[in-house]
């Protein structure tokens, strides 16, 4: 017997555009994308397709930004997912490959931002956990700049992008994936902790450890939920995927007020 044909809808390159732009997506702006290609449907030509039609709504003038993170360059004493024994962190710590923009893979983000990362000219961000990807003439200027002791906060491609006047589309995922959040994070009392990972120093590699702004997206569903009933958030359907746009800086503001209210106050520390 043979198998049942896939669900669809048939999504192409140009249905696709045609509901970017029925959403409100414009040429020449900038737009920071949080993806499900599973959500749209059946696309025909898979990831590729949806960066083409993301792009051919932006125009040449429009700046398509996405999350590129690899968060296995961490300290394996921090690993749940599965754990590994305690004996091999060592081992693991002194043979991590550093981080390479150009070649670390991106890790939990999805299909999408793998491919734009992999796209000709993109360019992206020096943190080894949590960087971001750019196409675009605003690219340079977003991704430059990320400390190593600052994931998503005040020097981090997310405060480049709130400077901007960035958009967040929101493609078939929910406000549990908008990092733009995390940037409110650094801007109430919050405590701070140990980040480890493998960089390329001009000495070689080396295992470096910061400090930094503990950061979790515990709460972002219930804070998107509030947001976009206080907020006008535009929603709509690009294929199957339920999508959103809005504004980062709107977001952020938000979530800074939204925290301050709903989290305990910590210290920094």
């Amino acid at each position: 017997m043979s198998p049942p044909p896939r669900g669809g809808p048939l999504c192409t390159r140009d249905s696709i555009t045609a509901a970017l732009r029925d959403l409100g997506l414009r040429p020449g702006e900038t737009v920071l994308v949080h993806s499900s290609l599973s959500a749209l449907g059946w696309v025909c030509g898979g990831a590729v397709t949806v960066v083409r039609a993301l792009l051919d709504t932006l125009g040449a003038d429009g700046t398509l930004v996405v999350p590129a993170h690899s968060g296995g360059n961490s300290d394996p004493a921090d690993w749940n997912n599965p754990p590994v024994p305690e004996a091999w962190w060592a081992a693991i710590r002194a043979s991590m490959p550093p981080y390479d923009p150009r070649l670390t893979p991106t890790r939990g983000v999805g299909v999408i931002p793998e491919t734009v990362r992999n796209w000709p000219g993109a360019l992206r961000s020096a943190h080894p956990q949590t960087s971001f990807a750019a196409l675009g003439p605003r690219a340079a200027r977003i991704v430059a700049g990320h400390a190593l002791d600052c994931q998503l906060g005040e020097r981090s491609p997310l405060a480049r992008l709130e400077e901007a006047g960035a958009r967040i589309l929101l493609l078939g995922t929910g406000f549990d994936t908008c990092t733009a959040f995390h940037l409110a994070e650094y801007r109430v009392p919050a405590p701070r902790v140990d980040n480890s990972f493998a960089v390329t120093t001009p000495g070689g590699r080396r295992w470096s450890t910061v400090r930094d702004v503990a950061i979790t997206s515990d709460g972002f569903a219930e804070l998107g939920a509030d947001f976009e009933r206080d907020h006008a958030v535009v929603r709509g359907r690009v294929g199957a995927a339920e999508s959103r746009l809005f504004p980062l800086a709107e977001a952020v503001a938000y979530a800074s007020t939204w925290l301050r209210e709903h989290r305990p106050l910590t210290a920094p520390t």
